[in-house]
């Protein structure tokens, strides 16, 4: 199973990145966790995009969602015809919630191009070679970590979350942790998100096998980030920039293959 980062900045993009998408593929299989600003156009750099599987919305916030527009024109307006519906996973309420920006004509034509399904916490999802299983988290209303395993190994990215025991069921002993670390560490606890060393101590925690840090405010040292949650973990630690790769595998081997573009 191998992880490609398609977007690793928190709630605006700085030069040269996106906001949060993460591409995970097994075989033939290939699901998307998250579609913010700037993702599609990084997906299509390394991947047909009409080859996904699915698409997994971690929560409503815009920055994990908002090129799911783009991605509909490229499913529904092609000169050849429109694709088969998508399978879109998001949680409750957001599907129509998205459509209500769009005309009578457009919120038509959102929903033809997916297949709309519903996070439930703790409900297994199938996806080709892949099986994804949504865990809530603390950040607000329906947010949703993504553990995702190929029968071999075990991927938690914890999409945006407060630390707490939430965190700690989703992470609980995976092989690879792609953990949000938002903020800077003299603004631990001021929202429901994580700094550095607190995704480091998740990843103690959790019993991971590696942390990759993801979500990272797009001012922050990122040199100082993995110092500081190396420190917490003990463990590999890796921050993530747009097109990195990681090869997901058990603990017994090494779980980082990171390749920089």
């Amino acid at each position: 199973m191998r992880l490609t980062v398609l977007g690793s900045s928190a709630s605006y993009a700085a030069a040269g990145q996106a906001c949060a998408g993460h591409l995970v593929q097994d075989g033939g299989t290939a699901v998307l966790l998250d579609c913010g600003n700037g993702v599609l156009a990084n997906l299509a750099t390394v991947l047909d995009p009409l080859r996904l599987a699915a698409v997994f919305v971690s929560h409503g916030h815009p920055d994990h969602f908002l090129d799911l527009y783009a991605l509909q024109a490229l499913l529904r307006y092609a000169p050849q015809g429109p694709a088969p519906p998508l399978d879109l996973h998001l949680p409750p309420g957001h599907f129509e919630r998205m459509r209500c920006l769009l005309s009578e004509r457009g919120a038509a034509e959102f929903a033809a191009a997916f297949r709309a399904h519903e996070l439930v916490d703790g409900m297994r999802v199938e996806a080709g070679d892949l099986v994804v299983e949504p865990r809530e988290v603390d950040h607000g209303e329906h947010a949703f970590a993504l553990r995702v395993t190929d029968g071999a190994a075990t991927l938690c990215y914890t999409a945006d979350t407060a630390p707490g025991p939430d965190a700690e069921r989703a992470a609980a002993g995976c092989d690879l942790l792609l953990a949000e670390a938002t903020l800077p560490e003299q603004y631990a606890g001021a929202a429901a998100h994580m700094t550095a060393t607190e995704a480091g101590a998740l990843a103690q925690e959790a019993g991971a096998g590696a942390l990759v840090l993801t979500h990272a405010w797009p001012t922050n040292d990122r040199e100082e980030m993995r110092a500081l949650a190396a420190e917490a973990f003990g463990g590999p630690v890796s921050v993530a920039r747009e097109f990195d790769t990681y090869d997901v595998v058990p603990h017994a081997e090494d779980p980082t293959d990171r390749e920089e573009r």
